[in-house]
């Protein structure tokens, strides 16, 4: 099927296999189970033009080819209002974004030129006392670790659910 800019483009970064089950197994104990339609990720771009694909996905390449993996840091736990994410600290990952923020500066989104603050969202859409618990919860029980990024992933948005569209690698593996 073709798709057209009416189907953007979202890319997240790949993580390692044990962290992204982790992040999967929080989604799946915490996220409302309708609305859980995708995968636990980390996103890097939420709307890139999809009639773009193959340039976008020619850029990736050649810049992921360049990239070596990386750790990030899980650093504590955000409280988003009516969710809680999981915040990271990925300085390797920022300057990664920073580079293709700056090649495709013109075609952003206005969310996508904003500062970048990595996070996994674990929870939301839930009334605000109920995040609110849970943040306070896990905040509790909270011990930092760390994980690789070992790609990026490039999906189509398709009015809710996501199609993976590739998984480039920094190196052998695409964790997800």
């Amino acid at each position: 099927m073709l798709l057209s800019d009416a189907h953007p483009l979202i890319l997240t970064l790949a993580l390692d296999p044990t962290s992204q089950a982790f992040f999967q197994e929080q989604r799946r104990q915490w996220f409302p189970p309708a609305l859980n339609q995708i995968p636990a990720h980390v996103t890097l771009f939420h709307h890139l033009r999809g009639h773009q694909l193959a340039d976008i996905r020619a850029t990736l390449n050649a810049l992921c080819a360049q990239q070596p993996p990386s750790t990030f840091n899980v650093t504590g736990l955000r409280f988003l209002g009516r969710g809680v994410a999981y915040a990271l600290h990925a300085p390797e990952a920022a300057a990664f974004r920073t580079k293709l923020a700056d090649l495709w500066h013109e075609d952003l989104t206005p969310q996508d030129k904003q500062g970048w603050r990595p996070h996994v969202t674990i929870q939301n859409k839930v009334p605000p006392a109920e995040a609110r618990a849970l943040h306070d919860r896990l905040n509790r029980e909270f011990t930092p670790f760390s994980g690789t990024i070992t790609g990026v992933t490039l999906w189509h948005y398709l009015g809710g659910p996501w199609r993976q569209e590739a998984c480039i690698p920094f190196s052998q593996d695409c964790g997800q």
